[in-house]
């Protein structure tokens, strides 16, 4: 069985973001990038799959700017065997919209013919937690969204997902969309020799074109604002004073 894995170029999560004077967007000048967060448990997801023996061949895929090959070798280092990279835009600052994605991964799912593909739930630079489930609409599949745990049984996906009230566990039949949850696993660290390797196994480079797709932005970005700093607290002396502050002060009672 071959896994199809999306990975993204986001900004890395140890980075403190810092928005543009001007409110265009965020500053991305002398940033560190990294993979996606969630995209590192898919991958890690698809490498055990491998080592299991339920997966024959891992494939790395990213859709935006030619940096993200950076991105893509991290998942060969990993262990992906091969990558795919859909340069889609030009400017490092545009944001491929998730419908955009998954329009371009279903001509990559139908030229490459994977048993399953496994994507992190969200990316988190935009959280839009959308792509997966659009993909799996456009190619009329089976998903599992939110996965904490995977097992795979021959032509059905095992699947226990989080969701508000605790933990759900269903079946779908393969193949199918999976987005995993961050208590999948343990993303495990690429070694030096493996990131020597990854830099002579196969990485090609495609348009959106090449997939009939269109990654004209359909979003505009008005405008980008920091949160507001949160206030500071005050200390109270009783519960009466607890509640009258929270009666009279902050109105939510």
């Amino acid at each position: 069985m071959k896994v199809l894995v999306p990975v993204k170029r986001v900004i890395d999560y140890n980075v403190k973001v810092r928005v543009k004077a001007d409110g265009s967007g965020v500053d991305l000048a002398n940033v560190k990038m990294s993979m996606n967060p969630f995209d590192e448990i898919a991958v890690e997801a698809a490498i055990r799959l491998k080592e299991a023996g339920k997966a024959d061949e891992i494939v790395a895929v990213s859709v935006g700017v030619k940096q993200a090959q950076e991105t893509l070798r991290t998942a060969l280092a990993m262990g992906a065997d091969r990558a795919i990279l859909v340069v889609a835009a030009d400017d490092v600052h545009t944001d491929i919209e998730p419908l955009a994605v998954a329009k371009i991964l279903k001509g990559v799912v139908d030229e490459e013919q994977p048993g399953l593909v496994i994507c992190g739930k969200q990316a988190i630079d935009n959280d839009m937690n959308a792509t997966g489930q659009m993909l799996s609409a456009l190619m009329g599949w089976s998903q599992a969204t939110f996965a904490s745990d995977v097992d795979i049984e021959g032509d059905k996906a095992i699947v226990t997902r989080e969701v508000d009230g605790g933990l759900q566990t269903i079946k779908v039949s393969m193949p199918t969309v999976l987005t995993v949850d961050l208590r999948l696993n343990e993303p495990r660290y690429a070694s030096l020799p493996n990131i020597m390797k990854a830099k002579k196994k196969p990485l090609d480079e495609k348009t959106p074109a090449d997939y009939g797709a269109d990654a004209t932005p359909r979003l505009e970005i008005v405008a980008t604002a920091e949160p507001e700093a949160r206030k500071a607290g005050v200390k109270v002396g009783s519960v009466e004073e607890l509640v009258t502050k929270l009666k009279d002060e902050a109105g939510v009672l």
